[in-house]
């Protein structure tokens, strides 16, 4: 971090602090007021990365040990630890941000009995989003094919899950790379622009024809700011080698970012799953905090969040890699 990056960190500490924090005590405002001070945390965010300053955020969800959500927490009932090192929180929100979302549907031939029913719980899902989300449509089979690129507009993304059509093999880690390069992409150009990142992928097997690796798609996705939310399918026989394997790559990739393994065990609680996704993505803490280690060494950087209050759990992505000196 140059002089002159860090002269500007140090002079937008106190501005992100003072109207992120604010939004801790949205719950007891009018709805005009949420919007505003929603409107202030974006704007500070995104002059944070515009700035370039090395501003590290991360999406919190926060449950009790029976998977219910704990939404009333303040900015004192956390503590963000980087390498065991205590951080200084910078901003706080309990004021949801918008999503960039990446929807991925398998559809190789093992789905060909069951896609109108995973169509139908797609389309739900993507009916509960905000107005002020977008969401891109993937599906993967052989091929990955985009649908529908980032849009807000619910009819198009209906219409491209509408799309989707069963055949060919499965090409999960190549759907999963393209998927992540795509989020990548968004650019922040304006306040309006900062999102949450999230992928929710559904497949019912192992991968069997990517070109790409699963060390290759964990690394991207360990450099991204997606939590990947995984749902898999299981089947009649859940102990073949390939099974495994799958449901290793599921938990693992979910695990590392933030997200969730969720297993079906048929196809009818596909839409159940997806509601809870939902759920989870409008209960969560938003907290960002400038780190203490200023090295851009490019290392990894491990996190750890603990909540003051007992009886509960804190999941986020597990950590990050340090920016490089270019």
């Amino acid at each position: 971090m140059g002089p002159r990056q860090h002269e500007e960190l140090t002079a937008m500490a106190p501005r992100l602090t003072a109207a992120l924090m604010t939004s801790a005590v949205l719950a007891s405002g009018s709805l005009a007021l949420r919007a505003a001070q929603q409107a202030e945390v974006i704007e500070q965010i995104g002059a944070a990365f515009r700035a370039g300053v090395n501003l590290v955020s991360m999406n919190i969800t926060v449950t009790t040990h029976d998977n219910r959500y704990v939404r009333d927490l303040t900015h004192e009932d956390f503590a963000v630890f980087e390498d065991g090192v205590q951080q200084d929180i910078t901003f706080f929100s309990q004021s949801q941000l918008p999503i960039a979302l990446s929807l991925l549907i398998d559809s190789s031939a093992s789905m060909e009995e069951r896609m109108t029913t995973l169509q139908s719980a797609a389309t739900d899902f993507v009916r509960r989003l905000q107005p002020t989300d977008i969401a891109q449509i993937v599906d993967f089979d052989s091929r990955v094919e985009i649908r529908q690129g980032f849009t807000g507009d619910s009819d198009r993304l209906e219409a491209a899950i509408g799309r989707t059509v069963a055949g060919g093999s499965t090409s999960l880690y190549n759907a999963l790379y393209i998927s992540l390069q795509e989020l990548r992409k968004i650019r922040i150009d304006a306040a309006e622009d900062v999102r949450r990142q999230a992928l929710v992928v559904f497949s019912d097997g192992e991968d069997t024809s990517s070109l790409v690796s699963f060390d290759e798609v964990l690394d991207l996705a360990k450099r991204s700011e997606t939590a990947i939310y995984t749902i898999a399918l299981r089947g009649e026989d859940n102990s073949t080698r390939g099974f495994r394997e799958a449901e290793f790559v599921m938990r693992q990739l979910a695990q590392e970012t933030g997200g969730q393994p969720l297993f079906a065990s048929s196809i009818d609680d596909v839409t159940g799953i997806y509601s809870q996704i939902a759920d989870e993505l409008s209960s969560q803490y938003t907290i960002g905090y400038l780190p203490k280690n200023t090295r851009r060494d490019g290392a990894w950087r491990q996190l750890v969040v603990q909540v003051s209050q007992p009886d509960v759990i804190a999941r986020t992505k597990r950590g990050y890699y340090a920016p490089t000196p270019n």
